[in-house]
């Protein structure tokens, strides 16, 4: 499995298996499994205090699937609109992980 981050050109980050679809030696689409919408949410504090502590900050993470109403599980995405692919953080990775293979979800 090659878990991925994605961030497409609508704005929306997406964390999947994906794998690139090859016609005459060009990637011509990348196919996306189990694919889910991340979203993060950071709290803001405010303080007049100067020395706020950065590390002390935490970020709420929500997967939902990117397609709610289908029942497909391999959606074919086309180059053009995948802006970028990253490696996820590992805390991310396994949460993912642990999500699709859970099959009470």
């Amino acid at each position: 499995m090659s878990i991925k981050l994605a961030l497409l050109k609508s704005g929306e980050l997406l964390i999947c298996d994906a794998k690139e679809l090859v016609s005459d030696e060009k990637i011509v689409s990348y196919l996306f499994t189990k694919p889910h919408r991340v979203k993060t949410n950071t709290p803001v504090v405010l303080s007049e205090d100067l020395e706020v502590d950065v590390s002390s900050k935490t970020v709420e993470i929500t997967l939902s699937p990117w397609i709610l109403l289908t029942s497909e599980e391999n959606i074919p995405v086309p180059t053009d609109w995948v802006v970028t692919m990253v490696e996820p953080v590992q805390d991310l990775k396994k949460m993912y992980e642990d999500k699709v293979n859970d099959k009470s979800n």
